[in-house]
């Protein structure tokens, strides 16, 4: 029984192909549309689930609260974890890891390259779910100077040789280093990553502020002993900090988080979890994908209903022979199965052809799987819930007829079927002008931000790594860079200009009231740092050669009595008081109890954006110190060749440097990476919004056809009697348009009403213009006329002898 279902079902598609094909290509671009977005979500919310202990194991996060609001910050002392370990109960082990990923330069004989990676604690390998492919987890940190490789790593440093186990790569062209194991690569959906690991140790006794209650500068890691009770752990944590660094006002509160929130739900608004990040946006695309699923259904139904006359007879003769109504709603639904499954065919097909493009859009590695058994239930799933869903409406509708109207040839009344067929057309295009408003809203909103005055010229700007000799032969550099015309300025500085950097809250000056807890950034920079960067000065002076502090190896000035001249920008003058800064006075406590440092403010410059892109300007502190900088960076000359000037560069670090490759970062490239998640989500707006109009196009092309082939007779009439095809055209399409008229009035209030709560989240946002709803309007009208207009057209040029022959 079943077979023959299929056999009739497959005999109805070949009599149909053109509109069976219509509906086969909607399906499957619905389904491929569901598809790369359903492998993108799986992808987001399988983030670090390879971990055996993910359930165990939690980062450590700090509130700190301010005057005016609490931050959430990740960075922790580098005391902390050991401590935690030894004073928490339900703490059964930590892990410190370095924040940052840190670029070293191996050499592995004559061969030397970059590669990026971590410090971390032994505990690592117990922690976090990390296979050995050589070596042992229990022994590779045994000797202090050890390192831990990727396979990809591995393969870079020593090509195809497999047996890499003891040897020997110098880093940074100071100390050798034996490779004591080799991981397998981590997963591109894991929070962790890098290229190398090395023992914290390392890194810990060469950075004695690691070394204090007081710094922040390190990741804590913690796992749970089974069965203990959060709550408890973080209620023992709560005043945990204020307790070891001694301090009577509570300002600082760590807590633990869950590494099943470490990549959807790390957002946090005035210390608590807001409900928000990644998860935003898989929430919002897994609407998108069902919508867009739902839309090729309808043109199912649309196009099913639509061609009722055409099989008024057959469910007639149907009837008559003694099929019941349950048997042909059967038949009918299983016209629907078979269609959604040569849809999921050929959608697989597109989607395979389609994954690399797609792949490379959104930065991910993502394949079919179709060897994983649960893509194959899902699959079958979708078949089965687009089978239904297209398939019940008009199996019901088309075994509703009655068989002696069908057959006496009486017009069947089908005016329900109409209204629904026209409810069904305003959904698909209300959703498809929803998400064309949202691509304009968002495109905007990027551009917006991506053009604001930030402060600061990121244009024409080199980062370079401070490395090898870079900042002993400074000057020389400066000086052949400028010689050979490639630069305007050079400068060094500790921080990247354009993210978040160091940071306190212990600075005093006259007047600060007691409970007063304002974070402040401080940068370490050259004298030439602020025209490089180009920055503004306000008032006062620039720095000077004279500003250079002297400062030893302990972190002290080399005089005892060096009073810091400083720039600050201006939000920071306006909380030191009324009046200009120029010559106030502030002190930053040292490391010893009563030991201050004493500032001297010489200029204002203007406020600068860093960190949050959408934010408001933070109060900054610059301080003339170039003997801690990290970073280089040199103001290009704008009216250069920017590749010529790159090689010119590089012949110039060559000779000053020549231990170290050249490696450089554009500022301007760092801008634009810092709205990823912005730009990803535009793009996917885009590509899906186009292809749920395509959709929707595609229902309305073939209830235009159907419309027109209807009124055949009645085109022949109106032609005869003198009627023009351009009026005839505009007849047929005139009521298409009405419907996408009202689509238009559904839409708008919805799109803004989504639009308006997206922006919410961002404070330097654009306002919605009226003018976009009317370009979306426009849009949709001329997207539908040009769908229609061809099937109006061929109807209304049609020769009327033609037309109006008789059956």
């Amino acid at each position: 029984m079943i077979y023959n279902y299929f056999k009739i079902a497959w005999r109805s598609f070949l009599n149909n192909k053109v509109y069976n094909s219509l509906n086969i290509l909607g399906l499957s671009v619905g389904m491929v549309c569901a598809g790369l977005i359903f492998l993108w979500v799986e992808d987001e919310v399988n983030y670090d689930k390879f971990n055996l202990k993910k359930d165990r194991i939690y980062f450590t996060k700090v509130n700190q609260k301010y005057d005016t609001y609490t931050a959430t910050f990740g960075s922790t002392p580098g005391v902390m974890a050991p401590a935690m370990q030894a004073d928490i109960t339900g703490i059964e082990n930590t892990c410190r890891v370095t924040e940052d990923q840190t670029s070293l330069l191996f050499k592995m004989g004559d061969k030397a390259m970059y590669a990026s990676g971590k410090y971390a604690d032994p505990s690592l390998f117990s922690m976090f779910t990390l296979p050995f492919v050589q070596g042992n987890a229990a022994v590779a940190f045994n000797q202090l100077y050890s390192i831990v490789l990727t396979e990809k790593t591995a393969t870079k440093f020593f090509g195809d040789d497999k047996n890499v186990l003891g040897k020997t790569v110098k880093i940074d062209n100071k100390q050798d280093y034996v490779v004591t194991g080799i991981l397998k690569d981590l997963p591109p959906n894991s929070t962790l990553q890098f290229e190398w690991v090395a023992p914290f140790e390392v890194y810990y006794k060469q950075s004695p502020w690691a070394q204090k209650w007081g710094n922040s500068c390190v990741s804590s890691y913690v796992e749970l002993k089974h069965g203990a009770d959060l709550a408890s752990v973080n209620k023992q944590l709560y005043n945990y900090l204020q307790q070891k660094q001694g301090t009577t006002t509570a300002t600082s509160h760590a807590f633990l988080f869950s590494m099943n929130d470490w990549h959807l739900y790390d957002d946090f608004d005035n210390g608590k979890q807001s409900g928000n990040g990644r998860i935003v946006y898989v929430r919002l695309f897994s609407t998108i994908a069902w919508i867009i699923l739902l839309i090729a259904c309808i043109n199912f139904m649309n196009l099913a209903t639509a061609r009722s006359e055409k099989r008024a007879r057959e469910v007639g003769v149907r009837k008559v022979m003694g099929a019941g109504k349950k048997r042909l709603v059967i038949q009918f639904i299983s016209e629907a199965f078979l269609m959604a499954f040569l849809a999921a065919i050929a959608a697989i097909v597109i989607m395979i052809l389609l994954l690399p493009a797609f792949n490379s859009l959104v930065q991910k590695q993502l394949t079919p799987g179709l060897n994983n058994p649960m893509h194959i239930i899902s699959i079958v799933a979708l078949i089965l819930v687009c089978g239904f869903v297209a398939g019940s409406y008009p199996s019901f509708y088309l075994s509703s007829f009655n068989p002696i109207f069908v057959l006496k040839g009486l017009k069947l009344k089908t005016g329900s079927a109409a209204y629904i067929r026209k409810g069904l057309v305003i959904a698909q295009f209300t959703v498809s002008i929803v998400l064309i408003i949202g691509t304009v809203v968002i495109y905007q909103q990027i551009q917006h931000v991506k053009s604001r005055n930030l402060g600061f010229n990121k244009n024409n700007l080199v980062q370079m790594n401070l490395q090898g000799d870079m900042l002993k032969n400074y000057s020389v550099i400066k000086q052949d860079l400028m010689s050979a015309g490639i630069a305007e300025n050079v400068a060094v500085t500790d921080h990247e200009t354009i993210y978040d950097g160091n940071n306190t809250t212990a600075v005093e000056w006259p007047g600060k009231a007691p409970t007063s807890n304002i974070l402040i950034s401080q940068r370490v920079v050259s004298p030439e740092f602020i025209s490089t960067a180009g920055l503004q000065i306000a008032s006062g002076r620039d720095f000077q050669e004279t500003d250079i502090v002297e400062m030893g190896d302990n972190f002290k000035p080399k005089d005892s009595n060096q009073v810091f001249n400083v720039i600050i920008t201006q939000s920071m003058e306006k909380i030191l008081g009324n009046g200009s800064a120029i010559g106030k006075t502030m002190q930053l406590p040292g490391q010893k109890e009563n030991e201050y440092f004493h500032l001297n403010v010489t200029g204002v410059v203007n406020d600068y954006v860093y960190g949050n892109m959408y934010g408001k300007s933070s109060p900054v502190i610059f301080y003339c110190i170039p003997k801690f900088t990290t970073l280089m960076y040199v103001r290009t000359k704008p009216s250069g060749n920017p590749e010529q000037l790159l090689a010119k560069m590089e012949t110039v670090m060559k000779k000053d440097n020549p231990a170290y490759p050249f490696e450089y970062k554009f500022v301007d490239d760092q801008f634009n990476e810092m709205f990823m998640s912005e730009m990803l989500i535009s793009k996917l707006s885009q590509v899906f919004a186009s292809l749920a109009i395509l959709i929707s196009c595609l229902g309305l092309f073939g209830l235009a056809a159907y419309t027109a082939e209807r009124r055949t007779k009645e085109i022949g009439v109106r032609k005869v009697l003198g009627a023009s095809a351009s009026g005839l055209a505009g007849l047929l399409s005139k009521d298409f348009l009405k419907l996408v008229g009202f689509s238009c009035l559904v839409a708008f209030p919805v799109a803004w009403f989504v639009m308006n709560n997206w922006l919410k989240q961002y404070a330097y946002r654009i306002s919605i213009h009226w003018q976009i709803f009317l370009i979306a309007g426009v849009a949709a009208m001329l997207i539908a006329a040009a769908t229609v207009s061809f099937q109006a057209l061929k109807a209304a040029l049609m020769n009327p002898v033609k037309s109006l022959k008789a059956e």
